[in-house]
């Protein structure tokens, strides 16, 4: 795996957390216990801090970076889709992400809530607690997403990193 200090900026890596080799994780990022990070996933913590919780997956080409002024936050039991877009924000616990989604800065999105396929938070934006964010600009469909929507995706993440840490072979 790609992982760089930068400066007395140095990474945390839970030894139970996944990182793919392909991936890249630089600077001051934490990972907690049960996360993993996919193949193309760049974790940039040069400027600012990136932390993200346990049980959390950063899928196959997101892009997490963060400011000096502003960290990026991803809480615990999260799954963030591919090639998403994450600086300067907040996704509380139990959240999913989804795939080739944005979300800026001072962005918070509320524990249990869905960003959508594709959909832009913009700065200052506050997804609600179960709400549904969709389209761009992202409206809120609200009390659309219940209890335990995203258990299953959490749990199938942790165990394939699992999987990943003990069987990946490189074939060259």
């Amino acid at each position: 795996m790609a992982v760089y200090a930068l400066g007395d900026r140095t990474p945390q890596i839970d030894p139970d957390a996944y990182v793919h080799p392909d991936a890249t994780v630089i600077g001051d990022v934490r990972i907690g216990a049960g996360s993993t990070v996919w193949p193309g996933a760049v974790l940039r913590g040069d400027y600012g801090t990136i932390v993200v919780g346990e049980r959390t997956s950063i899928q196959d080409g997101t892009v997490v970076h963060a400011t000096a002024e502003k960290a990026t936050t991803i809480g615990s039991d999260c799954v963030v889709g591919h090639i998403a877009h994450l600086e300067g924000c907040t996704i509380e616990d139990r959240c999913l992400v989804g795939s080739g989604s944005v979300v800026l800065h001072d962005a918070v999105v509320r524990s249990g809530a869905l960003v959508a396929a594709g959909a832009v938070v913009g700065n200052r934006t506050e997804v609600p607690a179960h709400a549904m964010a969709m389209g761009v600009p992202a409206t809120m469909r609200l009390d659309a997403v219940p209890d335990g929507a995203f258990e299953a995706a959490v749990e199938m993440y942790v165990a394939n990193g699992r999987r990943y840490r003990t069987e990946l072979v490189r074939l060259d």
